[in-house]
């Protein structure tokens, strides 16, 4: 059968059939499992198992059935059709098992590119949290001290894994070296950012993107948007929220698209809240959660830092939905 009878799993084999068939005290279904896992291992097909027992019965009783023998060879021949998709199994397994290797390490290699330190700064107590729903994330943020002022970005590249995360590795690197970030208008970022997207992303991708800059002289935020979720603003003087609307056309849809600019006055605690759409489309009894219940998070917590702020909102947002995330979540917090 083609089976080498002093092979050392042919013959671990014979012996645990001869003790199970023999009825010896001394066996356990244990063992039974170990052998398998052993020839799983082993990578032994499901045909090799049928010719294994075959000459494992020849071997250990005299006058074996004819017409079991029999029978195996033709179970052995039935057996080789799915044996071929084992084998392939096997190898898709394989090659799955590389893939997600080399996905750890493009995620360790993303993170470390993503990660920066917060900016410190005496005007602004700043708290940011970004989680991503896979290994990889399609959300992005950067936050910094521009020439004195404070600058930050967050963006959203629609869509996940790998794709979105190699869309969003191009946008950190386009934001660190387009020219206009020194002292640079939110609208211009944004329009040179277009074009870059515009050239360089597949046209089934795009991505949204909030951009904003405050000036601790002038005590002036400016912002513009690309489509993006819009934030929360909070005037400590009225102790009210509303929404940081701005409108503009997501990155990447039209190469001349100009963007809008908006300025407010920022006045002594107040805060700004910035977010993706990870933190809005929290399911809660089946149902997308409303932006108020977000508003109410922040209220509960406010009182707090803001990185302790954006921890306890994601905290609240996870639980709802038994501590996972369908989207990438990202949060800031920024308190004047």
């Amino acid at each position: 059968m083609g089976m080498i009878e002093d092979e050392p799993r042919l013959t671990a084999y014979r012996d645990l059939l001869a003790r199970y068939v023999a009825q010896d005290s001394t066996f356990s279904v244990e063992e039974i499992e170990r052998l398998s896992e052993f020839l799983h291992e082993q990578d032994v097909s499901p045909d090799e198992l049928v010719g294994m027992h075959h000459d494992a019965l020849e071997q250990t009783f005299a006058n074996p059935d004819r017409a079991t023998l029999q029978s195996l060879n033709f179970l052995m021949k039935m057996m080789s059709g799915y044996s071929n998709e084992y084998r392939e199994h096997q190898a898709l397994k394989n090659r799955q098992k590389q893939l997600d290797t080399e996905i750890d390490v493009a995620a360790e290699v993303q993170k470390a590119l993503i990660e920066s330190d917060l900016p410190s700064c005496a005007f602004a107590d700043i708290g940011a949290v970004s989680v991503p729903a896979k290994k990889m994330s399609g959300d992005y943020y950067r936050i910094v001290n521009d020439d004195g002022r404070l600058a930050v970005t967050i963006a959203d590249i629609v869509g996940k894994g790998i794709p979105a995360a190699m869309c969003m590795s191009m946008i950190k690197y386009a934001m660190d070296s387009l020219p206009e970030n020194k002292s640079g208008a939110p609208s211009a970022i944004l329009s040179s950012l277009n074009r870059v997207v515009e050239r360089n992303v597949d046209p089934s991708m795009f991505i949204t993107m909030f951009y904003g800059v405050y000036d601790p002289v002038t005590h002036i935020f400016s912002n513009a948007s690309a489509g993006h979720e819009p934030g929360f603003y909070y005037s400590a003087k009225e102790n009210h929220f509303i929404d940081l609307q701005a409108r503009g056309l997501s990155l990447g849809l039209s190469p001349n698209t100009q963007y809008s600019e908006y300025s407010r006055k920022i006045d002594p605690g107040d805060m700004i809240f910035l977010l993706t759409d990870g933190v809005t489309e929290i399911r809660k009894d089946h149902d997308f959660i409303e932006r108020k219940q977000v508003v109410e998070l922040i209220r509960g917590s406010m009182h707090l830092p803001a990185a302790r702020i954006v921890r306890h909102v994601m905290y609240e947002l996870k639980k709802m939905q038994q501590f996972s995330f369908a989207d990438d979540f990202t949060f800031i917090a920024m308190k004047f």
